[in-house]
């Protein structure tokens, strides 16, 4: 006999709960077979069978509360019945080969189907939901073409075909998939792409092939279809080259100047018809968003404190050095390596703000992993910066950008988004002028900063121009003190106004 025991759910997470069973007690199971899921405020995690056997007995039912160690069931291990699946199927394997040897002629209608699986959507990711499938069944698509994306709490994920051929899906949009299960199948010829232009000419059979319409995301493929544009027409400025929803909203301005006559006509068709309102599903990753943002508000006794900053002295030392810098670290030196750096020396002086509460624990961090907010087309997310004081301002940047690239290609980790102890968000790439900016729980502070803009200041009895920005640092009361949460922020804007202070670390 082999429990099946409830996992480590990962820092700071006490308790997880049944989320779904797979199997019934007296199911066979195999060694490493998904059995259940469990939900925790922060992550889904699967868990799977400890050995092949039978499914004895499920101890912790859909819906209860589980800590980690606890065992959820039992497995009887050396059944047999497992290995017997795959070999009943054997002979359905061997029929498409007899068939090609006994009729060589008919070779193009003989296809093989080859599967479209769900790929592994990450660690501790147990599911997501079907996006919209940019192609029908019947439809004929081309190997390595984007067919659907499957979403989760954490990211997207793009699923491709796996060969040229017919699709058949078997997987509808906002159906709940899992790792390794099969939304759909593609038949196609054993002889590859030859079989097609058997049955017509051969041009017509390689224009699909090679003329196939860049791989669009179901949000970009929406904005392409409701507006017939012509996917090959758009300039694409993705970090992949891959066309953005920008690009083809951009597209759709210039449409009328490539079409003056039927561009005229087409928008308005669409503006008529469209519904005073229109109900969409949230996105996993929405829906994770929104809960863990009101969790936030509902849990700590958040405020906001302010101040703001005069960025002469960093921006004359950015000015100064920053092709020198570039040319010698092969990265841009931004503001976000000097806020970083000042923020991490302040977190040193004032240690609450570093700290989070573990019930009636005060938990100190004495690592200083600093989260950067990134705003992606899927929704925000804040990827850590480990261990950010031993880190130059070079390898900030570094860091940092790698980071932001991750987000927005959507190759973020479980591990990267996970362990922050203070984040730091920047509503000033969009014009922010000032905010409150939500905890990102458990942590106890956040850093706003905000759009850089000229300002009549006095200086030393003077009026002059200076270019100024707002700080917000949104605490939590319970174990921050107002005169702690303004002197960690008083202490930012004169590392910030003096940087040779942070660099020197004075």
């Amino acid at each position: 006999m082999a429990d099946i025991l409830t996992p480590a759910l990962g820092e700071s997470v006490t308790e997880a709960t049944i989320g779904k069973w797979t199997k019934k007690a007296g199911d066979p199971v195999k060694k490493d077979e998904v059995l259940v899921e469990l939900e925790t405020d922060k992550v889904s995690l699967e868990v799977v069978s400890p050995a092949d056997g039978t499914l004895a007995e499920i101890r912790a039912a859909d819906g209860e509360t589980v800590i980690p160690g606890a065992v959820l069931g039992v497995v009887s291990e050396g059944a047999a019945a497992a290995p017997a699946a795959p070999k009943a199927e054997a002979p359905k394997a061997e029929a498409p080969k007899a068939e090609p040897a006994e009729s060589a002629p008919a070779a193009a209608a003989a296809s093989q189907t080859v599967p479209i699986m769900t790929p592994t959507m990450g660690e501790s990711v147990a599911e997501g939901s079907m996006g919209t499938w940019l192609k029908k069944s019947g439809d004929t698509v081309a190997k390595d073409e984007l067919l659907v994306e499957i979403e989760t709490d954490k990211v997207a994920v793009e699923v491709s075909a796996p060969a040229a051929g017919v699709l058949t899906i078997e997987a509808d949009s906002g159906a709940t998939v899992t790792p390794g299960q099969q939304i759909g199948s593609i038949a196609a010829s054993e002889a590859g792409a030859a079989p097609a232009p058997s049955a017509a000419a051969p041009a017509p059979a390689k224009a699909p092939a090679k003329g196939d319409a860049p791989h669009l995301s179901p949000s970009v493929q929406r904005v392409v279809s409701e507006n017939n544009l012509d996917p090959k027409a758009i300039e694409a400025t993705g970090p992949k080259g891959n066309i953005t929803k920008g690009d083809a909203l951009a597209a759709m301005g210039a449409a009328p100047k490539a079409a003056p006559a039927p561009a005229a006509a087409a928008p308005a068709a669409p503006r008529a018809d469209q519904p005073r309102e229109e109900r969409v599903k949230m996105t996993r990753l929405r829906q994770t968003i929104a809960r863990r943002l009101k969790e936030s508000q509902n849990t700590a006794a958040q405020l906001t404190t302010f101040n703001e900053v005069d960025m002469t002295e960093v921006m004359a030392l950015r000015s100064q050095y920053k092709d020198a810098f570039e040319k010698r670290h092969g990265v841009k030196l931004g503001f976000m390596s000097f806020f970083t750096r000042a923020v991490v020396q302040a977190l040193h002086e004032i240690p609450a703000v570093n700290a989070e509460i573990d019930g009636t624990d005060i938990i100190y961090k004495n690592h200083y992993d600093i989260g950067i907010a990134v705003g992606t087309e899927k929704g925000l997310v804040v990827p850590v910066l480990r261990d950010a004081d031993a880190l130059s301002l070079a390898g900030i940047e570094k860091g940092i950008a790698a980071l932001g690239k991750a987000a927005r290609d959507g190759d973020l980790t479980l591990d990267q988004l996970q362990g922050g102890t203070f984040t730091i968000t920047n509503g000033g790439t969009y014009g922010s002028l000032m905010s409150t900016p939500i905890l990102n729980a458990p942590q106890s502070g956040i850093l706003g900063m905000h759009n850089i803009v000229q300002r009549p200041m006095a200086v030393n009895g003077e009026v002059k121009i200076r270019p100024m920005m707002y700080l917000a640092l949104s605490y939590d009361h319970r174990i921050v003190d107002g005169k702690e949460a303004v002197t960690f922020l008083v202490r930012i804007k004169e590392l910030l106004e003096d940087p040779a202070r942070a660099l020197l670390d004075l």
